[in-house]
């Protein structure tokens, strides 16, 4: 199978990256999942690969070590990142930790959904 997109999904819930994963695949077989346990380990996978450069990446927001806007800061620094989505997700966000993600560079915040289905339409809508 040759694999098309490549998806970074960056969260401490093991459960929560197992749920973004099946769902992709259910919506695309061909993306290729990569997970990081939170900010500080994406980092070091990022800047110990240099030929990785995902086409997405999805950032919780409350993570221990490095939260979701540190960890977008750290990763907006990196030049070859640029092309990558980068989006913050949460249980709930608040209008002015918004407009912070959006300035320092997310391309959307989403709401961590309940069901493979509003998942599923919800990660369609940002890959489309």
């Amino acid at each position: 199978m040759e694999f098309h997109k490549k998806f970074l999904f960056i969260d401490d819930d093991a459960d929560d990256r197992d749920f973004f994963c099946t769902t992709m695949h259910m919506i695309d077989p061909t993306v290729q999942c990569f997970f990081a346990k939170d900010g500080v380990d994406a980092v070091e996978q990022l800047q110990g690969d240099l030929e990785f450069i995902p086409d997405f990446i999805f950032i919780d927001m409350n993570m221990p070590r490095m939260d979701g806007i540190e960890c977008l800061t750290a990763l907006r620094q990196m030049d070859r990142l640029h092309t990558a989505q980068i989006y913050i997700y949460s249980t709930t966000i608040n209008p002015k930790v918004n407009q912070e993600v959006m300035a320092l560079g997310a391309s959307g915040i989403l709401i961590k959904p309940c069901t493979i289905n509003e998942l599923s339409n919800l990660l369609q809508q940002v890959i489309n």
